[in-house]
């Protein structure tokens, strides 16, 4: 009995015992087996696959910031393997080996803390190990990454917005803004959305007390709202200054472009009195060009609320623009080049461009460059601007120069042509008085842009197209020598849908900024955003913006016209005489009156309409839409010896117009006067000589009239003009003259 029991526990010992061991085995077994895996990889012992795996984030050399959060570890694979080893080693001679079955692997919080804390001042190397049946398979060339010892230490203030950019103009609200710090996990929250009319570049003072940010207020292109800065912030009326109100006596146009608060946030500076080529593209990732070809320096003083110009930049033969601040204020660096006159002549009283009329810079006829100058500031007296050695007069386009917050270093973007939004936009580095650039090694392969400086002048983060045509935020480290890394992908901060562009840090706690809430958005606003949807040919979404504008002010005169205009278009004539009745009620304008007789001239009320247009005319006489309807509301009655004598009195009034031309022509055949029918269709095709159907009507009057060699003549231009022209055809083959 004494023996089974001795025998019993030897038993259970040893169980207890190879138990541990298997334990240990089965618990270590990945780490001895990576160990093996890693040690035929490092002797050399796979060839074949060698390179079949390509590491897409993070990128080799990075530098992390002590506070980031875990990036997530990315790579391709064409080979066959269908498990990775990712192995970490450290220069303390630690490891760390995770098997993973998919082609990323992101590290916990507490893993990723020990991963920054090894690797903190000393490179880790990073291979990671396709597996294939147990064997090697492939791998990637092994990378190295190190973690600063500098904080970041500043939030980031930035926009998104939806692409392409037609999209996002058309509805602005859908823009939206973020602030928060890359020690989080989730997104930074959104602090202000909804705006209803565009809000574009931002900036705030060195101690982050003060934001400025460009809002289209109250259908002025120029305005601007400057606010001190809090975790709950209103953006009043009271708040929007107007570039638009420098010289506004001259009637030139202001857009405001590219302002930026001074370091002591006592000072604005902008681009006023500009003009821009500024128009939509095809490429989703590139969908606007846009860069100014005229404009001054202008500077808005806080403390006294006035405008003056920067002598020195206030050259009308120059474009001076994208000005920024030293750190310290006593200077300023901006883009400048020799003003553009296009080919095309274009309407002074617009800020914004077609197209068309900026057609030699989209084919690419015509290139823009720009050259980076320096500029004292001295108080807003200006000085002598200097082209800064290093950035200007090197056979590229230079701009966006921003000098680091210690004074050391300037960074700006440099590209084949234009500013801005280019896909071969570089940034480049070198000292801020000038000097030999150095091309950054964050650079990427697709634009690279908009970038700022932390305040402790150790860090960058920068936009790019590298990954998506949705545009990524970037982290760059720069060190004492300006020698920078890398960069770091800051994933939490973008979506897939949309742009992340303009960031901005903010010298300020992680939730220095929780609610921006716009308090100056007014009917005008809400009337312009109806606008712009309404241009866009979305006259759903435009009419819902009219009403908006008609619940804070119904008394809005030309949002109820543009309200009846959409009703009018969709053939519902009794709501569209309804606004226009409600505006003329309002405001006794012609504008109200020449509409509210439109719809009645639609619903054929003839009398009702004609009334209108006289009343029109009895406060305007010269007033072109009264006349010309007013012809034809009688034409359409029936009343064609009256409509010629407004037809007619059109034609001597309003010189040039071929509409007048034409409608007196068809109110004389109407009369049987073919010859002066003839007479006035001359005169149309005269103004308008490229109208195939001007040509038509001459020539059909002419056959009517017994004259058909010049009937002939008539029917053959109208046919060169639009050779699918049906009717031309027919008329011509009765005529013989095939």
């Amino acid at each position: 009995m004494q023996k089974s029991t001795i025998k019993s526990k030897i038993i259970s010992s040893t169980a207890f015992f190879l138990l541990i061991i298997a334990a240990f085995l089965i618990y270590n077994l990945p780490s001895f087996r990576a160990a093996r895996i890693y040690g035929t990889f490092e002797r050399g012992g796979i060839t074949a696959g060698a390179g079949a795996i390509l590491v897409t984030n993070p990128f080799s050399g990075c530098i992390f910031p002590p506070e980031i959060v875990a990036p997530t570890f990315r790579w391709t694979d064409t080979s066959l393997c269908n498990r990775w080893l990712v192995s970490i080693r450290f220069n303390s001679g630690k490891r760390v080996n995770v098997f993973v079955r998919q082609k990323e692997w992101r590290p916990g919080h507490r893993l990723w803390e020990s991963i920054k804390a090894n690797s903190t001042g000393r490179a880790a190397r990073v291979a990671i190990i396709g597996l294939r049946g147990g064997k090697i398979g492939a791998a990637a060339a092994p990378l190295e990454f190190t973690t600063s010892r500098d904080p970041v230490g500043n939030p980031i203030f930035y926009r998104e917005v939806t692409l392409p950019f037609a999209d996002a103009v058309k509805d602005p609200s859908r823009i939206r803004w973020r602030f928060g710090s890359i020690d989080r996990e989730e997104q930074p929250p959104v602090v202000l959305e909804h705006l209803p009319v565009c809000g574009n570049c931002h900036s705030f003072s060195a101690d982050g007390s003060v934001l400025g940010m460009d809002v289209d207020y109250a259908n002025d292109k120029g305005a601007y709202a400057l606010t001190g800065t809090a975790k709950r912030m209103n953006l009043a009326v009271s708040d929007i200054i107007s570039w638009s109100d420098y010289k506004r006596e001259d009637k030139v146009p202001t857009f405001g472009l590219l302002s930026q608060v001074s370091p002591d946030g006592r000072f604005v500076v902008s681009t006023v009195k500009d003009l821009s080529i500024f128009v939509p593209r095809p490429d989703l990732a590139f969908s606007q060009l846009f860069f100014p070809i005229k404009g001054i320096l202008l500077i808005y003083t806080r403390r006294n609320k006035t405008f003056l110009p920067l002598p020195g930049a206030d050259d009308s033969d120059y474009v001076q623009s994208n000005a920024t601040w030293s750190p310290d204020g006593s200077y300023l660096l901006f883009a400048r080049s020799k003003v553009y006159h296009l080919k095309m002549a274009h309407d002074f009283t617009k800020l914004l461009l077609s197209p068309d009329e900026c057609s030699e810079f989209l084919s690419h006829e015509k290139e823009f460059k720009f050259d980076i100058y320096r500029i004292p500031f001295s108080g807003g007296k200006g000085g002598k601007a200097e082209p800064l050695p290093g950035a200007s007069d090197n056979g590229y386009s230079n701009y966006f120069a921003r000098v680091s917050p210690d004074g050391k270093w300037v960074v700006f973007c440099r590209a084949s042509s234009f500013m801005l939004l280019q896909p071969d936009s570089k940034m480049w580095i070198m000292p801020s008085q000038g000097g030999q650039p150095r091309l950054m090694q964050c650079n990427t392969p697709l634009l690279n842009s908009w970038h700022c400086w932390s305040s402790n002048s150790r860090w960058i983060v920068f936009s790019s197209k590298v990954n998506t045509p949705y545009t990524q935020l970037f982290l760059t480290h720069v060190d004492e020598a300006g020698n920078d890394a890398p960069p770091v992908l800051l994933e939490q901060f973008t979506q897939s849908d949309r742009a992340a562009n303009i960031p901005e840090f903010m010298n300020g706690a992680p939730d220095a900024i929780q609610k921006i809430n716009e308090q100056f958005v007014d009917d005008v606003s809400l009337w312009r955003a109806g606008k712009a949807f309404e241009e866009a040919g979305d006259f759903v979404h435009a009419a819902e913006k009219y009403r908006a504008s008609l619940s804070l002010n119904p008394k809005n005169v030309k949002a109820l016209i543009s309200l009846g205009k959409i009703f009018e278009n969709n053939g519902n004539l009794d709501s569209a005489f309804e606004e226009y009745s409600a505006a003329l009620g309002i405001d006794s304008s012609n504008l109200a009156r020449i509409n509210l007789g439109n719809a009645l001239l639609a619903m054929k009320k003839f009398d009702g309409a004609i009334d209108q247009y006289r009343a029109a005319l009895r406060q305007a006489p010269s007033d072109p839409y009264a006349l010309y309807n007013l012809a034809l509301a009688n034409y359409q009655k029936g009343e064609y010896r009256e409509a010629l004598r407004w037809f007619t009195q059109g034609e001597r009034t309003v010189v040039g117009d071929a509409g007048f031309c034409s409608g007196a022509g068809n109110a004389c055949r109407k009369l049987g006067d073919l010859k002066g029918a003839i007479a006035h269709y001359t005169k149309a095709i005269a103004i308008e000589s490229s109208d195939a159907d001007g040509h038509f009507l001459l020539g059909t009057t002419l056959a009517e009239a017994g004259n058909r060699k010049a009937a002939v003549a008539q029917m053959r231009e109208a046919l060169r003009l639009k050779p699918d022209f049906q009717e031309a055809k027919d008329s011509l083959d009765k005529l013989g003259g095939l």
